[in-house]
């Protein structure tokens, strides 16, 4: 009787003839080289990292960390870049000596582990700005993660990689602060002169995407490049759109759009070639997310490869409970960019037709769009504003007000007038169209006042980007100076004008004079900014 033969696994040989010295690791344990998704999430599940969700997702919880840690970010304080560098609160500087102490310890604690997994992948869409990156780690589902969120290299290129920036990442090892001059037991510290990244202490993913976008934002302006934390799609017609925005103002949701091409949904780079993308991948939010409201984005939570983090799932089902906040309200699904079906090859695209900014106002003041000046845009791209609801303190019952510069400012190195003027050179060159638009709240502020219907936002995006708007009628707001278009197709009028939806006029006054004086007290702290810019803030 013949024996049944079972297949033979192959081995593929992925592993860079550059090895692991150049990191300065010799490792004890087995190493595991440019492991594809299957690969890697097979790894994760025998590996007890996390479980599989109905239809194939990959479910990882972070906790303690369910977000970033900003005020655990260093820069090593250098001579090469230490006078380019804005320090302060973001920037938070971490001497030579005790880098070298954690980095040795790093090291030391990835050369002991069991396993280790190496990614080795591309950071820009354009080959004329692209980083070669080596991600080091110990946890098969972060390397999944950072395969989904970059540029995976050709199967043929991996044997000549040249990484020519390094994260070495050990999210279980704990930082001594008395040693190494953390401030906690978690870490994200950015050599720039060594080009090496070292993260610990935390599970969190979205630390692995934004060291490397805090990189670029440092790399970039110097070679002419504006480096951006903002989405972009393009139109049929080749038309190439902008969309900044901090979490929670719909900038995934909005350039998402099933009639124009995305090219990507965080992290992109404006230079003399037009618009290009950093990432391979897209990191939406997923709380509340729905197949009615984002389908697009709901669709890749349904497929295997996606990696899905602090989500809950039912017990009996494995289906996810979107609704469900019990580990934390940033849940966040992270999937390769062509998943998304109307995805642009290649990332890149020409020169921005229109720029948008995006707000969610819970005072409820600001309008649903506005056209703005050149003038206003830099103003209001300096503010970086948006508006969380109230908290659930005792005692705190009003929005609050967020001003983050730039619509990134955890994630800048150089100071923030850089990159604006940067931004207001290229709007002029390339004459685009500037807009602001309010996702937020309408009639009233949080509590009393509605969120303007995604249904009229996305009316609203789709003429502005397709110069139904150019030569409408506007009326201006007296306070804060803006441009309102009066009439969009789709639109009820009254929605437009945001006055107009308070039953009470007075308490809408009072409430936009509030928050002009909020922009008024935040922007005094850019004291080297022009006077025209300044002057194009809220005059109320």
């Amino acid at each position: 009787m013949a024996t049944e033969m079972k297949p033979q696994r192959q081995q593929v040989a992925r592993a860079s003839s550059i090895g692991l010295s150049r990191q300065g690791l010799n490792p004890r344990g087995e190493v595991h080289w440019n492991l594809i998704a299957p690969e890697l999430f097979q790894a994760a599940a025998r590996r007890s990292e996390g479980e599989f969700a109905d239809m194939g997702p990959f479910v990882a919880v972070t906790t303690p960390h369910t977000g970033r840690s900003p005020n655990d970010k260093f820069v090593v304080k250098e001579p090469s870049s230490e006078k380019d560098v804005d320090w302060g609160k973001v920037n938070q500087p971490l001497t030579i000596e005790k880098y070298g102490l954690l980095l040795d310890d790093v090291r030391k604690y990835l050369n002991e582990s069991t396993e280790l997994f190496v990614e080795d992948l591309y950071c820009g869409a354009d080959p004329s700005y692209q980083l070669s990156v080596r991600y080091v780690s110990p946890n098969a589902w972060h390397m999944a993660f950072v395969r989904n969120m970059f540029i995976r290299p050709e199967l043929s290129d991996l044997p000549t990689f040249d990484p020519n920036f390094t994260v070495l990442h050990a999210p279980e090892f704990q930082a001594v602060p008395a040693r190494h001059g953390t401030r906690s037991s978690t870490f994200v510290v950015l050599n720039l002169a060594e080009r090496t990244i070292l993260i610990g202490g935390t599970r969190y993913a979205g630390e692995l995407k934004k060291a490397m976008f805090t990189v670029m934002n440092y790399l970039l302006p110097s070679q002419g490049v504006l480096s951006m934390h903002c989405s972009a799609n393009i139109g049929k017609s080749g038309d190439t759109a902008l969309f900044f925005g901090l979490s929670g103002t719909g900038k995934t949701t909005l350039s998402t759009a099933p009639n124009r091409g995305l090219i990507g949904d965080d992290e992109h780079g404006w230079s003399e070639n037009g618009v290009f993308n950093f990432e391979g991948g897209c990191y939406a939010k997923v709380i509340n997310l729905s197949p009615e409201s984002e389908p697009d984005i709901y669709r890749t939570t349904q497929m295997f490869g996606t990696v899905l983090e602090n989500v809950v799932l039912d017990p009996a089902t494995k289906k996810v409970r979107f609704a469900d906040q019990s580990i934390t309200e940033n849940t966040r699904a992270s999937y390769p960019l062509h998943y998304i079906r109307h995805h642009v090859e290649g990332g890149r695209g020409g020169h921005p037709k229109n720029v948008v900014f995006l707000t969610a106002d819970a005072f409820g003041v600001l309008p649903p769009i506005a056209r703005l000046t050149p003038q206003q845009a830099m103003y209001y791209f300096l503010s970086g504003y948006t508006a969380k609801v109230a908290g659930t303190e005792r005692g705190v019952k009003e929005p609050q007000p967020t001003f983050s510069a730039c619509f990134g400012a955890a994630f800048l190195v150089w100071h923030p007038s850089k990159y604006a003027w940067m931004l207001g050179e290229l709007l002029r060159k390339h004459e685009s169209k500037v807009w602001l638009i309010n996702t937020g709240w309408s009639g009233g502020p949080y509590g009393t006042g509605k969120r303007i219907e995604l249904e009229y936002t996305r009316a609203i995006v789709n003429a502005a980007l397709a110069g139904e708007l150019d030569n409408v009628k506007t009326q201006t707001d007296p306070i804060f100076g803006l441009a309102i278009p009066t009439e969009i197709k789709g639109v009820p009028a009254k929605v437009l004008n945001p006055r107009e939806t308070w039953p009470d006029p007075a308490a809408y006054d009072a409430q936009a004079k509030k928050l002009a004086g909020m922009f008024r007290e935040n922007f005094d702290k850019f004291g080297n900014v022009d006077a025209a810019t300044k002057a194009a803030g809220p005059k109320g």
